[in-house]
């Protein structure tokens, strides 16, 4: 029998929990305030039209649906991307952020053989399979990003190990919201890991799980890899449209490689398809519609926007309150981190044996390094979950 899975895992054994009390902190999906899932409307909107429309379910080319590519590529670069008009950018619609991540690590174990990807430390808790199992395995290694005693960035460590990483290594970076720490660099910091890495002759491989969701601005949250790109430096591009649109089962994604010409564009392209002929031949087209239809349609857009702006929001005043109620119960110790971090989740700093209080005295479930899904939580609860923070911070 295979291990179970470090995050689904969660779910499932909270499933089986019977107590009225429990929490499902684990995986990073969005919640009303109710605790309910939550289907954005401007996606009702696009379905409904996608129905009166009667639009097939035909197969679609292997590189996906034309508009989507389109939409994600210019919501990803920006209007009028010189990377994009030039005709420098091999887009693949796949399954997702874990589909798009999983077709580039074939794409580097077949044309970059010996190449070591480096990833933070710590990480989704994916990222090393998805390398792993690709070809016949891409080899990873860890560069240090969180600092246990600030919690925080650790910046000087995390430049140290890009600096020593043999040249043209690929470094996988979190394009907003770190999962699972929630602690970006500022732009300034993006700036020096920019100059590192185009001076090493890096190749930066961008994981963009939650543009828009994390800060409630698109623009805002594609600011990394904009950067990177703008620089001129060849860029590799993960998307996924399950956190900032709620398309968690449609498995919409896409895999960006932005090139120095068209032509080793088109030639990329030519190869990414190849491959995913191989694992899943054509990508789904309902999710891709949808996509298609929102960012095609000025006010939908806009109404996308503004629901995203309210889906961030609700997670920062969740945030507050979890501060104000870990503040007021142990006030000795500085829980300031937890509004620092953005995103949907939070990186407590708990042990694993602090994690197994949570789950069997408090019924609490989150992943065992600690992190905890705020999406999950609602107001409500917010002092239920300090309580058991504290006591097992202080008793565990």
């Amino acid at each position: 029998m295979a291990p179970p899975d470090p995050i689904l895992g969660v779910t499932d054994a909270f499933r089986k929990d019977q107590s009225a009390d429990k929490l499902n902190l684990g995986v990073g999906a969005y919640r009303t305030e109710e605790l309910k899932p939550y289907v954005l409307e401007v996606v009702k909107k696009a379905e409904k039209r996608m129905l009166e429309r009667g639009d097939n379910k035909e197969y679609l080319p292997m590189e996906g649906l034309a508009e989507f590519r389109s939409a994600t590529v210019e919501l990803l670069l920006g209007k009028g991307a010189a990377a994009v008009k030039e005709g420098r950018v091999a887009t693949l619609q796949s399954l997702s952020g874990t589909g798009s991540l999983r077709v580039a690590a074939d794409f580097i174990a077949k044309f970059l053989p010996g190449t070591i990807v480096y990833i933070s430390k710590p990480t989704w808790g994916n990222h090393k399979n998805i390398f792993a199992d690709a070809g016949k395995g891409v080899e990873w290694r860890e560069y240090t990003y969180f600092n246990p005693e600030t919690v925080g960035l650790d910046f000087a460590a995390m430049k140290a190990d890009i600096e020593a990483a043999p040249k043209g290594s690929i470094i996988l970076l979190h394009g907003c919201a770190h999962n699972p720490t929630g602690i970006d660099p500022t732009r300034e910091q993006w700036a020096e890991i920019a100059d590192l890495v185009q001076a090493k002759g890096h190749i930066p491989f961008f994981d963009v799980a939650y543009q828009g969701f994390a800060s409630g601005s698109l623009d805002d949250d594609a600011f990394a890899p904009r950067f990177f790109v703008e620089r001129g430096l060849e860029v590799i591009i993960a998307q996924s449209y399950s956190k900032n649109l709620g398309l968690y089962a449609e498995r919409i994604g896409a895999i960006n490689m932005v090139l120095s010409d068209s032509g080793t564009a088109q030639r990329v392209l030519s190869q990414l398809k190849r491959i995913a002929r191989a694992i899943y031949s054509n990508p789904p087209v309902h999710g891709a519609r949808i996509v298609a239809e929102v960012v095609g349609n000025e006010n939908m857009f806009e109404e996308w926007n503004e629901e995203m702006q309210m889906m961030a929001g609700r997670i920062k005043t969740v945030r507050q309150d979890l501060y104000e109620h870990l503040t007021r119960l142990m006030p000795e110790k500085d829980w300031s981190f937890v509004t620092s971090q953005i995103g949907m989740f939070s990186f407590t700093g708990l042990t694993p044996a602090q994690v197994e209080n949570m789950t069997s005295k408090w019924h609490v479930y989150m992943t065992k390094d600690g992190r905890i899904s705020l999406a999950g939580l609602n107001r409500a609860r917010a002092g239920y979950l300090a309580e058991a923070i504290v006591d097992s911070v202080k008793n565990a």
